[in-house]
């Protein structure tokens, strides 16, 4: 069954088809960048759970988000509430989110980065580098094993951290033979948009120690937060609670529960 990721997928690897650009000039000139922040790092030496706050506008199962959104503002904000880490949207056609969003809101904020985007070639993940962001997402429903483990490598090369995302077990094994060290539980379902809060906890007694673990999507409070941390995550990404909250940076202190 198609899904909304099949048509973003499908217009990414069409840019990307087109694009003549020469990956060894942009690996070369990505490796010679001055070195990232250490996203993973930064979600795994507290004893409260780490929230990666993400600036995002809209998405394609509820639509636009918020009338106004100044993504230094916020990402002023979710520092002040306590991110360990943000997210920021570059996709422009199906999140209204831009490069832009990315650089300015990086050279404003002092806490690492990750490009919140749909990595399919090497081009982007040289891009993920060159705009300025710390880490990059590879999600493994997009990916061929073999695209994901060279991307991985390529991230790693070039100094970036890389998020990898699975949903299942099947792709939690193709992140580990890929060297994942750093994974993302995603708890929203690519075919009906729903919400599996039991995904998460399920997925993370299979995830192997020494893996940083980070759970995505749906999460709604410190009652969530709470369950996800006594599941074992380090992290929790979450855009559209904090986004739309009247008060972003409470909203996001009650995230830091304790971790179990």
């Amino acid at each position: 069954m198609a899904t909304y990721l099949d048509a973003i997928l499908a217009r990414h690897r069409e840019a990307m088809a087109t694009d003549g650009r020469d990956i060894d000039a942009l690996v070369s000139d990505a490796s010679a960048m001055a070195p990232a922040r250490e996203f993973a790092s930064a979600l795994s030496t507290s004893d409260r759970l780490a929230v990666i706050a993400e600036i995002k506008r809209r998405s394609p199962s509820k639509g636009k988000l918020t009338e106004r959104l100044d993504p230094v503002e916020l990402g002023l904000t979710y520092v002040e509430g306590g991110a360990a880490c943000l997210s920021v949207l570059t996709d422009v056609e199906f999140f209204d989110g831009s490069v832009d969003d990315l650089r300015l809101t990086r050279a404003a904020v002092g806490v690492p980065v990750l490009r919140k985007d749909f990595t399919v070639g090497p081009l982007d993940v040289c891009d993920t580098r060159l705009m300025g962001a710390d880490c990059v997402l590879l999600i493994a429903a997009a990916l061929s094993e073999q695209e994901l483990v060279e991307l991985h490598e390529l991230a790693r090369r070039i100094g970036l951290d890389a998020l990898v995302e699975i949903h299942d077990e099947t792709e939690l094994e193709m992140a580990l033979r890929a060297g994942a060290s750093l994974i993302g539980v995603n708890q929203r379902d690519l075919v009906t948009f729903e919400v599996d809060t039991k995904r998460a906890e399920r997925m993370a007694a299979q995830v192997p120690d020494g893996v940083v673990r980070v759970a995505e999507s749906g999460i709604r409070g410190a009652d969530d937060a709470r369950r996800l941390a006594a599941a074992g995550y380090h992290a929790v990404l979450v855009g559209e609670h904090l986004v739309t909250a009247p008060h972003p940076a409470a909203a996001l202190a009650a995230l830091r529960v304790p971790r179990a």
